[in-house]
Parts: structure tokens; C-alpha cells; sequence
């Protein structure tokens, strides 16, 4: 059988190379293969993608292209789709392939939805998947849409954050304003969306794995981008406000910020002080709090470093004296909270391969010559940086403590009148 289908693909393929077979043929082959499911019996995926792109590259008309490859990335899904959970690694010529076929379906849109889905789904997926962004973006923004036909807003706003460092590459800035302006009208309210996407003729229903506040942090991350700043809105951050008033909400947001540090997002004082202008400016308060937090609480602006935080400190201050002294309270907490010590070390660790600390009045790095990082277990819960790690960040968080005192002109026992808050501040100061 494998024999058999091997020959069947190589035929396949000369056929639709040179347009030998008329198409009103083809089409339903492939339609029948849906059911019979080859990449199944083979478990070779290397067939499809090899289809499309003759099928791209042939001289059928583009109508009849469409069609073609829209059916054969249908019959791809039904193999493809365990993947997609997981992640996995497209190969150049499969990513080029999807591309080509994405650049297709925009000339008919009404009747390649499904498959347009289909193939944001394994792009998105894919660990690579950063670098369809500029590609994606007029497919994707009319999808992002609560209006779309199919409801399958969820799903391209887990794509719109999967490849959410594609956002910041340099080929965006051959995309037009007009462009970048409609994605972001397009993207809204992040936390606006249906959860559930209905089956389509026939199909199994997609399962997203979207998470609205890592959508509201890349939109964050476009408030510090010269490319992408002036298109932001109010709007976008309409739920987000309300969710960032809370202590909890903060705190889930600098998570799901350390989750995309990797992406290298707000990693510099002048892109921190970009978003915090900028969300001022939207008068999304709570938002631009979170922003600080992140500075003074991550260690990526370098603490031996006196001139970025010179420009840290004072964007704290005047923030501070400017939108209400209380909100100070909520910096000290999460300057002391310990809750996100494991993910907060392993970053450092990738930024610095050491840990960044300040010692007294002396700012130097503790070396981490002798720690030898374990595996994680989740079983066992076993520490997976070591107990000498963890001092190391809590002298470094001790230190942005008494950097935030001497920011305000205070110490541990004037702070109270400082902060003049009613509510009690319950945190022990490290």
C-alpha cells in the first residue's frame, strides 16, 4: 500500500506539473483522498505541501488553484491537526508553500475561509512561526474580526500572539501604516471573543489554546514600537484596565510577560519609557503601571547601568507624583513578591547567565560560577536553579527596594507618610 500511494504522489505531481489533467478531475481525487487519509497510512506529511506548491506553481487558472490547494490543506488538517497542539518544525520549502497559498487566498476570500484557518493554525503553531507575520497580516486582521462569518476570532488572536515577535521584525516596516492601523482595529478588546468555534462542513471544531492577557501584553510591547504605537487605541485595552486595577491581575500580567521575554519585549529603559508615555497618553493608567512594574521588578534594565536607570527612575517619579502616590504600594508588593522566582531566574539566567544584583552602596553581579542549574520535576518539585539562586534575586530585590526608598526620599520607617494610603500594608520587606 505504501508502494502504491508513493507511485500514486510522484504521478500526481507531473500531472499537475504539466497540466495534463483537466481539472474538474483532479479536484475530486483529491476530495476522495480526504476519506481514504494517505499521510495516515504513510506518516509522511511531506506529500501535501509538495502538492501545493505545484499546484501554486502550475498553469491551471488562479480560481482553479484555489480550489485545488484549498482541498488538499483540507486533507492535510486530518493528519496535521495533533500536531498543531504540540508545535513543530516547518521546513522552508512547507512554510513557503502555506505562504504561497495565503498570498492566493486573498483574491477569494468568500469561499477559502475554512482553509485559510487551517493554515494560521500550523503557521502559528509552528516554533519558527514569527517570521509569517508581515505575510499574515492582511490575511489575518479581516479574521480577527468579532464580525468574521465564521466566529474564529479566538483562534487568529492565539495567532496574532503566537507570532507576536514577528510584530517588531524589520520586515514590518514594508507594511503600509494603513495595514498595521487595520490590525489593530481588527485585534480590539483582546478579552472580546467567542471561545468556541463551530465545525464546518463536517469538520471537527478547532480548540484554542488563546489566553487573552498574553494578546493585552503584545499590545503592551506596541506601545514601546516606533512602528506600531501611534496605531494603538483606547480600546485595546478597555478590559485589560479593569483586570490591571487588581493586585492579582498584575501579577498575572507580569507572568505572562516573562512568558514572552524570550521575544525580547521591553527589554531596554528607552522602550519601557516609550510604552509608559504612550499609555499615559491613552489614559490606560493601570496598563502603564504594570509596564513600571516590570522595570524595577524583571532586572532586564541592568543595574550597573546609571544612565538607563536614571531614565527609569525618573519616568517612576514622575508617574507616581503625577497619577496618585498610592499606587507606590502596589510597586513595593510585587518588588517583594516571590511567587514567580522560578521563571524570573531561569530569564536572567538566559540574559545573564548570572545574577544581576546590587550589594549595599556597591553595584556588582554575584557570579553563579558554582551553581549548576538541576531539571525541573514536576513530580517532585524539585528547584530547578538552586537555593543560592534564589538568595541572589532576593538581595537583588532587597536592593530595588531600597532604591525605590531612595528614589522617594524615604526609608522603611517614613514610607507609611510618603505613600499616605488608608489601607494596610501587609508585605515584609526582604
Amino acid at each position: 500500500m505504501e508502494k502504491a500511494i508513493k507511485l500514486f504522489n510522484h504521478q500526481l505531481q507531473i500531472s499537475i506539473r504539466k497540466g495534463e489533467v483537466h481539472h474538474t478531475a483532479l479536484t475530486p481525487i483529491l476530495s476522495a483522498l480526504i476519506h481514504f487519509n494517505p499521510f495516515q497510512l504513510i506518516l509522511d506529511r511531506q506529500f501535501g505541501f509538495l502538492w501545493i506548491t505545484e499546484i501554486l506553481n502550475s498553469r491551471y487558472s488562479e480560481p482553479t488553484r484555489c480550489k485545488m490547494a484549498s482541498v488538499v490543506v483540507q486533507l492535510m488538517e486530518k493528519y496535521l491537526h495533533f500536531m498543531v497542539a504540540g508545535g513543530f518544525h516547518l521546513e522552508p520549502t512547507q512554510k513557503t508553500a502555506l505562504l504561497g497559498f495565503l498570498s492566493l487566498c486573498k483574491k477569494f476570500p468568500e469561499s477559502t475561509s475554512y482553509p485559510v484557518l487551517i493554515v494560521l493554525r500550523i503557521l502559528s503553531a509552528n516554533p519558527e512561526g514569527a517570521n509569517i507575520s508581515a505575510t499574515a497580516l492582511p490575511i489575518l486582521a479581516p479574521t480577527l474580526l468579532p464580525t468574521h462569518h465564521l466566529q474564529a476570532r479566538s483562534l487568529a488572536l492565539e495567532a496574532f500572539c503566537r507570532i507576536a515577535s514577528g510584530w517588531f521584525s524589520p520586515r514590518m516596516k514594508n507594511v503600509s501604516n494603513e495595514d498595521r492601523d487595520k490590525l489593530l482595529q481588527a485585534v480590539g478588546d483582546p478579552s472580546q471573543f467567542n471561545p468556541h468555534i463551530p465545525p464546518q462542513d463536517g469538520q471537527p471544531a478547532f480548540t484554542t489554546f488563546y489566553e487573552p492577557m498574553t494578546a493585552a501584553v503584545v499590545l503592551i510591547a506596541f506601545a514601546s514600537s516606533e512602528l506600531w504605537r501611534d496605531h494603538l487605541r483606547q480600546s485595546n485595552f478597555a478590559s485589560c484596565e479593569e483586570l490591571l486595577s487588581t493586585g492579582e491581575g498584575k501579577r498575572t500580567a507580569l507572568e505572562r510577560m516573562l512568558d514572552l521575554a524570550t521575544h525580547s519585549l521591553l527589554h531596554t529603559p528607552v522602550e519601557i519609557t516609550m510604552a509608559i508615555r504612550r499609555l499615559e497618553e491613552l489614559q490606560c493608567l493601570n496598563t502603564a503601571e504594570v509596564v513600571i512594574l516590570w522595570a524595577w521588578t524583571t532586572g532586564f534594565v541592568d543595574p550597573v547601568d546609571h544612565d538607563a536607570w536614571k531614565l527609569t527612575e525618573a519616568d517612576t517619579l514622575r508617574f507616581y507624583r503625577t497619577h496618585g502616590m498610592a499606587r507606590l504600594l502596589s510597586l513595593k508588593r510585587h518588588i517583594t513578591d516571590t511567587t514567580t522566582e522560578q521563571d524570573h531566574l531561569l530569564i536572567l539566567m538566559k540574559r545573564y547567565q548570572r545574577s544581576p544584583c546590587r550589594v549595599k552602596s556597591v553595584q556588582h553581579r554575584i557570579a553563579r560560577q558554582h551553581i549548576k542549574p538541576k531539571f525541573w520535576d514536576p513530580i517532585n518539585r524539585m528547584d530547578p536553579v538552586g537555593q543560592t539562586d534564589l538568595k541572589d534575586l532576593r538581595i537583588s530585590r532587597a536592593c530595588q527596594l531600597k532604591r525605590l526608598y531612595h528614589l522617594f526620599g524615604c526609608n522603611p520607617t517614613t514610607w507609611r507618610e510618603v505613600v499616605v494610603a488608608e489601607e494596610v500594608d501587609g508585605e515584609t520587606d526582604l
